[in-house]
């Protein structure tokens, strides 16, 4: 998992840099609307809607936009769907976009026109998931005090797969019918993840130079810069001179 550590660390820096902007937040935003409106605005009862907020707060949003999120979805007969797309970037790069939206065809349209401009395509469902498996990823920032041999013993228990350790960060994974599991035993051993979520991880990934993989970063970054677009996954391997690319010339 050493590979989606390392994409873990881009995405830490790209959404500190997002936080600059609104984007982000939209993002958790509609996360909450959603889990409202499936559970409820009570997140003692709606385990959703309560990880939902705490990765809200791990981008640090404030509390008076969690609390207008909440009230608006409460209120609001808006309904977002959440749909999916598959293609290829440049090089066959697969990549797997997560879109939640209140206009479908807006939303395929927007998709379609990011791939054809970034020499890529657009394919079928079901495409290329079988190039990917969804697994359940927390992100947990690593305190000193942590006892990580115990917390590894109590997270395996629970049916994690992985827990690696960085300097600042620990990262869990699970399968994905471990992810709730998993999540009550954090939530038992009172430690609050950064982020939780169910993530497409690549089985295998695909080498390029830099130039080409930058370009297909800079696909990636379009997409994630569209309102409707939640996650985009990738198979593009994240080699040491693409990351030290990639913070050089950050998006």
């Amino acid at each position: 998992m050493a590979g989606h550590s390392k994409w873990n660390n881009i995405k830490r820096r790209k959404e500190a840099q997002d936080k600059k902007k609104s984007r982000i937040f939209t993002r958790y935003v509609k996360e909450i609307s959603v889990a409202v409106k499936e559970g409820g605005p009570d997140p003692e009862s709606n385990s959703r809607l309560r990880m939902a907020l705490q990765n809200a707060k791990g981008v640090n949003m404030p509390k008076d936009n969690i609390e207008r999120a909440i009230k608006k979805a409460t209120s609001d007969g808006s309904q977002l769907e959440k749909v999916f797309f598959e293609g290829y970037a440049q090089d066959g790069v697969a990549v797997f976009v997560e879109c939640l939206t209140d206009n479908r065809n807006r939303t395929v349209s927007s998709v379609r026109a990011i791939f054809n401009k970034h020499g890529g395509s657009l394919g079928k469902n079901g495409s290329i998931s079988h190039l990917f498996d969804q697994k359940g990823i927390f992100t947990i920032p690593r305190k000193e005090d942590m006892d990580l041999e115990e917390l590894e013993l109590e997270l395996i228990d629970a049916g994690a797969e992985d827990l690696d350790v960085e300097a600042d960060y620990l990262t869990v994974t699970t399968a994905k019918e471990d992810f709730g599991p998993v999540q009550k035993k954090l939530e038992a051993l009172q430690i609050e993840p950064e982020n939780s979520s169910l993530q497409m991880i690549p089985k295998a990934t695909k080498a390029l130079d830099v130039d080409s993989a930058l370009k297909v970063m800079k696909m990636i970054d379009v997409f994630e810069d569209d309102d409707d677009v939640q996650n985009v996954y990738h198979n593009l391997e994240l080699t040491d001179e693409l990351q030290e690319a990639l913070n050089t010339n950050p998006a």
